[in-house]
């Protein structure tokens, strides 16, 4: 039996049409869309309908596909990724960051070295400006120093927001009292407040498919990929693990989601060190 599921305007969504996007999204990003998730398909794509003028699903997915639509695949994409983030978000990894990896940090920077952290998945921004506010609370002088803190997205909507730096009250809630005195400023619409020029200074985004080329030169000191892996199957995560061991330099550090575990088969890449928290294998072949 063919299973459909309609919006308010009457448009429906079937099996094929949800299957076509539900593959072209496993192959352009990796996501994994089960059936049960057809109405919220739906739902997130309907806006995509109606800017790209397409009657119905049937020919949306048409037009996906076609050469015409590489552009709108990077919409419905953007359309289709949860984008949930909080400032400070399981603060037991910025405990880690603060008394186990900012010494290090500290120490390549006074020696002339270049700081490197790669926030990977950013959403809109404020798991790199956390890491921010963090590093500069502890040790100030480490801004005067090579320091690079890198958020990237594969939603260019969300990273415009990322770039804003621009929050509600409700937003800044996971932001410590004293940090908010530092770090914040009132933006021009009452009730939003934009994060400081010296905390934003030493982040950058970018646009980043995890699935595809990673251009980024060198190695990083910390890579947080948090809640980003748990919408990948077994496969596409076990493909990544040692791409990630390839960026971090010897005791480097990565940082997943609290229900996101490297897998036992990149065991030998990595070392647990803490909830979640992972230091690369010295011993590791990269």
């Amino acid at each position: 039996m063919t299973r459909t599921a309609s919006d308010s305007s009457g448009t429906v969504m079937d099996d094929k049409s949800f299957a076509t996007i539900a593959e072209m999204a496993k192959k352009e990003a990796g996501l994994v869309l089960p059936e049960g998730k057809m109405t919220m398909v739906q739902s997130r794509l309907r806006k995509r309908l109606m800017a790209t003028g397409q009657p119905n699903y049937e020919s949306y997915c048409r037009f996906v596909a076609s050469a015409a639509g590489d552009e709108e695949r990077r919409q419905m994409i953007s359309a289709l990724t949860t984008n949930v983030s909080h400032f400070f978000r399981e603060s037991h990894h910025f405990d880690i960051l603060r008394e186990k990896v900012l010494p290090v940090l500290l120490q390549k920077a006074r020696n002339g070295q270049r700081v490197r952290i790669w926030s990977a998945g950013c959403s809109s921004g404020q798991e790199p400006y956390s890491i921010s506010m963090c590093l500069h609370q502890a040790a100030p002088d480490l801004f005067t120093r090579d320091i690079l803190i890198l958020g990237t997205d594969i939603d260019p909507v969300i990273l415009d927001k990322a770039q804003a730096a621009t929050y509600s009250e409700q937003q800044i809630s996971g932001i410590p009292a004293e940090m908010r005195k530092s770090y914040l400023e009132r933006a021009g619409t009452a009730g939003q407040y934009r994060v400081s020029e010296q905390i934003r200074r030493v982040v950058r985004f970018r646009e980043l498919n995890l699935l595809r080329d990673w251009p980024m030169k060198g190695q990083f000191d910390a890579i947080f990929c948090r809640n980003v892996v748990i919408y990948f199957d077994a496969e596409t995560q076990a493909s990544l693990w040692p791409r990630f061991r390839q960026r971090l330099g010897d005791g480097g550090w990565i940082f997943l989601g609290h229900s996101e575990r490297i897998s036992d088969s990149a065991m030998t890449l990595f070392d647990p060190n803490g909830m979640t928290a992972y230091r690369a294998a010295a011993s590791a072949t990269r």
